[in-house]
């Protein structure tokens, strides 16, 4: 999928495990990903089959956010579908270093808030954002999502249950990118 003109959003790849790596150097990734806390390349390779598996078993989609130009892997984006009988689900993303402040975590999230909404009809999409992330709340904000309150102790991060905002979208909230929400 096309997440704007410079990234693209695709499966993940054997080819991706340097991003792995990069991934799991970072303070925070390992603590609330699946992202193995220390790399090696049989970690990095199990990393990978999760994500294939994840598709095949049909609890969610997966991608590798690439930079177009010279298809460098900078991030994951994922779409979550544990809870789809209950009518949601859930995204959550990462961006290493060198991808962030580019604009390319609002492109992925807008492109798969987009395809979850209208392609798949999902009739609530959820975010779980730390507290701290300003930045990360930012960009939910400005995808369209709504801060709809504070979940306290809601995640086990590292050695610690942690509190987490969450926000919503709803399919029958309108655009949440110039274009209509609803699958039809």
């Amino acid at each position: 999928m096309s997440a704007g003109p410079d990234f693209v959003l695709r499966p993940w790849e054997m080819s991706d495990l340097p991003l792995v790596r990069e991934a799991a150097q970072d303070s925070y990734i390992p603590l609330i990903t699946t992202i193995p806390p220390r790399y090696s390349d049989q970690a990095a390779e199990a990393f990978v089959r999760r994500q294939w598996d994840r598709a095949a078993t049909g609890a969610g989609y997966s991608f590798a956010i690439v930079r177009s130009r010279d298809r460098r892997p900078v991030g994951a984006i994922g779409l979550w579908l544990r809870d789809l009988p209950e009518g949601r689900a859930s995204i959550g993303y990462w961006m290493v270093p060198y991808g962030r402040g580019q604009g390319v975590t609002r492109a992925a999230l807008r492109t798969v808030t987009g395809w979850a909404l209208r392609d798949l009809g999902v009739p609530r999409l959820q975010l779980f954002i730390e507290p701290w992330n300003t930045a990360s709340a930012r960009i939910a904000v400005d995808v369209g999502y709504r801060h709809e309150g504070l979940l306290r102790g809601w995640q086990q991060v590292g050695d610690e249950r942690r509190d987490m905002a969450v926000y919503g979208l709803l399919n029958s909230d309108g655009p949440a990118d110039g274009r209509a929400v609803t699958a039809h």
